[in-house]
């Protein structure tokens, strides 16, 4: 009962909270401890109820670029001016003579819909004073990274490169339909009588609470536990999620499994509520999905065929129950509405490079397979360059890895050509303190990718789908 009260605190700790608003600050210039560096702060209003508050900072030693910082998910809007960078690297940076810029969103949650416009008025404040920079390289954390891609797609004459840090970079439709392969699997599998809700989700709290119990029931029996790896592998978690253990061996099929219990409920049960009523209704769907497809795709098939055989759990049944289960549909305006907020279309007209942990259980490292999917069938891929980090987590960087990626972008951005190998990468930040673990490594596939035009994925609906189930 104890891991199931843990498991159940770490999902609510991401859930929604109750919107905060408070009135405009004017725009103030302060002194920071850092010697030379004017730190601007003030707020612009996308709409009059919700100003975003914003920060600037620009060093005595300006080197002419400005660095755009999207911060990730947040439940509510914050009232306070938002980090202007990730807080590992924020003093290399600005020692370094780059230019700080953030804004804080106007509005909380799936704030993809505000968070671009925010960003640029944020930018536009900064031409105001300062004149318009020789580079803007714009860059973001998690649900940022997908605020980052946004801006070099529709802002390609005012951002000169991106750099998304941890996340889900294919897009929203195949980010969420991958989870819920998972949840669709798992409910079906092992409670389907347990009132989970996958879609049509009205309360994000109660429903974690009874995903926590199942899974906790799910993992005392082999065959409980055999599902959830089948579970998980359809949601395309990694496995290895944990920083603080090892990485598992290749054959250590025990290890991995337990990285997955970790992570399951987190990286397979996100919060729906607040995308479903921005979209107006369903927007995830799995009608017309091939689950022997999906599983013959995973890196963890032979995961998942050791679990089951050590059960004595007929795989085939299993995935033919999947088959006969009534399956989910989406809402066309729904769809729309997530497409746009946002699936990138991959025709990059500025450089975009990608970092990512190998182990990251929220952001699915598939999600860069589904990138590089997108980038070469828009014949863009010369346009995208991709590092890795041979580490387990959610955003986790260091200094160096950090400044290392920049850097990294801008040698793109004066040759013209990418230079990715990790021993070279590494020494771009080898004095910005901490280590650097850049590995070569392959992008997962990404077999529910869902790209930018409509129409063009399994299963999508091209009129109102059902109720939601």
């Amino acid at each position: 009962m104890r891991a199931a009260r843990l498991m159940l605190c770490g999902l609510l700790g991401l859930l929604p909270g109750l919107l905060r608003t408070a009135e405009s600050p004017a725009p103030a210039s302060t002194p920071l401890p850092d010697a030379g560096i004017e730190r601007i702060t003030g707020a612009r209003n996308s709409s009059a109820a919700n100003p975003a508050a914003w920060i600037i900072e620009k060093p005595a030693n300006w080197n002419g670029t400005v660095l755009l910082y999207a911060h990730g998910y947040s439940p509510v809007i914050s009232n306070a001016p938002p980090e202007s960078a990730p807080r590992e690297a924020r003093s290399v940076l600005l020692s370094r003579g780059y230019a700080l810029a953030a804004s804080a969103y106007s509005a909380g949650g799936w704030a993809l819909a505000e968070a671009p416009v925010d960003q640029m008025r944020v930018l536009d404040e900064f031409v105001r004073r300062f004149g318009r920079p020789r580079r803007t390289i714009a860059w973001g954390s998690s649900m940022g990274g997908m605020v980052t891609l946004a801006l070099a797609e529709r802002h390609p004459d005012r951002i000169d490169a991106a750099l998304p840090l941890c996340g889900s970079v294919s897009g929203t439709l195949g980010m969420l339909n991958t989870a819920l392969d998972g949840a669709f699997a798992f409910r079906t599998l092992l409670a389907p009588d347990s009132g989970i809700r996958i879609v049509g989700v009205d309360d994000d709290r109660a429903n974690a609470a009874r995903v926590a119990t199942a899974l906790q029931a799910a993992w005392n029996t082999p065959q409980g536990r055999a599902r959830v790896m089948l579970a998980a592998t359809l949601a395309q978690l990694p496995a290895w999620s944990d920083p603080a253990s090892p990485r598992p061996a290749a054959d250590d099929f025990n290890a991995q499994a337990e990285q997955l219990r970790r992570t399951f409920a987190m990286g397979v049960f996100v919060p729906r509520v607040d995308q479903e009523q921005r979209a107006g209704g369903v927007y995830g769907w799995n009608t017309g999905v091939d689950y022997r497809r999906v599983l013959r795709a995973s890196p963890l098939r032979q995961l998942v065929r050791h679990f089951y055989r050590e059960a004595g759990l007929d795989l085939d049944a299993d995935l033919a129950t999947l088959d006969r289960a009534p399956r989910i549909e989406a809402t066309a305006s729904a769809v729309a509405y997530m497409r746009a907020n946002f699936v990138p279309r991959g025709d990059w007209r500025v450089p975009v490079l990608t970092l990512q942990t190998i182990g990251d259980g929220l952001t699915v490292p598939a999600t860069h397979g589904g990138l590089e999917q997108i980038t070469r069938a828009a014949g863009r891929a010369r346009m995208l360059g991709q590092l890795w980090l041979e580490r387990a987590g959610h955003c986790v960087f260091t200094a160096a890895e950090l400044t290392a990626a920049l850097s990294t972008l801008e040698h793109r951005l004066d040759t013209g050509g990418w230079s990715l190998a990790p021993a070279e990468v590494a020494a771009r930040g080898a004095t910005a303190g901490g280590e650097s673990r850049f590995i070569r490594h392959a992008a997962p596939p990404m077999p529910r990718q869902c790209g930018s035009r409509p129409g063009s994925c399994t299963g999508e609906p091209r009129v109102s789908g059902a109720a939601p189930q």
